[in-house]
């Protein structure tokens, strides 16, 4: 059960992230490190007329319906692509206005005594087929983009997850280039071992791998930005379709102010899914995740299958 669709990925590989990236301004509301440091001028007020008195604690950010934890509260569905190309998901097939309704309409019968969470997982960084000028095979879509996307989420109460595929580059170098989206209060992280290549491997000829040392670093880092800024929870996503993705996922260390999820991918018939889904889960270590492919499924299973699994997944994607 490979997710590969080598003919369709060169193809897709080829045309995504035509555009270098460019810098954005961080939009309104936005944390940032030097906002985060700054005192309010209610606390520098309080400071005035109430000598040696501590200034107010800034009261922690919530999610977009509410609250500081994502489960469990919510369920989140999401839908997974890359902005602008069909090719590589669901999400990719119109602009986020055009998608919304479809994504609220497949996400409502997910709920299952939970408020059902909509979120976008969007692929921000593409794996290439070919090595591009710094020769890691994968490319940042533009900021703009990801910009796009992470305002829309956010005036329509959704969550952003910000899929890494890092070629045989590094995983956080990646993520700390995103780190401007990362510090708003409804953008999440995923980490695609799939397209994390060995040396002399390429995207889309071999299935990648990462240590949970990797894994680890960048969970370290997520984790710091959630201190740092007040932040709720943060979606912490890993996708796996095959044990040796995640070499030594035991090793994967749990952290503070993060949903760590085992995201289990896939496609094929149910009987194929289910081997896959009872090999790797690890509930004792994670919350659980699933992929639903709207082509490649066969007898695709819906929110009612889904709902008696055990265990239920906590975030439901479609691709």
């Amino acid at each position: 059960m490979r997710p590969v669709l080598a003919v369709l990925l060169v193809a897709a590989l080829a045309g995504c992230g035509a555009d270098e990236p460019e810098p954005v301004a961080s939009p309104p509301g936005a944390a940032t490190p030097s906002a985060a440091s700054k005192p309010s001028a209610a606390s520098t007020a309080g400071a005035a007329t109430t000598p040696g008195a501590p200034p107010a604690a800034r009261a922690p950010a919530q999610l977009p319906q509410g609250g500081t934890k994502i489960f469990p509260a919510y369920r989140v569905v999401a839908y997974y692509g890359t902005a602008g190309n069909s090719t590589l998901g669901v999400l990719g097939e119109g602009s986020p206005d055009k998608m919304l309704p479809k994504l609220r309409a497949a996400a409502k019968p997910f709920a299952g005594g939970r408020k059902v969470q909509i979120a976008y997982e969007l692929i921000a960084s593409v794996a290439q087929a070919a090595p591009g000028a710094d020769g890691d095979y994968s490319r940042m879509i533009p900021l703009s983009r990801i910009q796009q996307y992470v305002d829309h989420a956010r005036r329509h109460k959704a969550l952003v997850v910000l899929d890494l595929q890092p070629g045989r580059g590094d995983f956080l170098p990646q993520a700390r280039q995103l780190e401007r989206f990362l510090v708003q209060p409804h953008v999440g992280l995923a980490l695609d071992p799939e397209w994390r290549m060995p040396k002399g491997k390429v995207p889309g000829k071999a299935i990648g791998r990462v240590s949970a040392a990797e894994v680890n670093r960048v969970s370290a880092y997520l984790s710091g930005l959630v201190a740092a800024h007040k932040l709720p929870e943060k979606l912490f996503v890993l996708h796996q379709f095959r044990a040796s993705m995640l070499p030594d996922v035991a090793g994967i260390t749990e952290r503070p102010g993060l949903a760590l999820v085992q995201h289990v991918d896939g496609f094929g018939t149910r009987a194929e899914k289910d081997a896959t889904w009872n090999r790797l889960r690890r509930p004792q270590q994670f919350h659980l995740g699933y992929k639903l492919f709207y082509d490649e499924d066969v007898k695709r299973y819906r929110a009612a299958d889904v709902l008696r699994f055990k265990p239920v997944p906590e975030l439901v994607s479609f691709q």
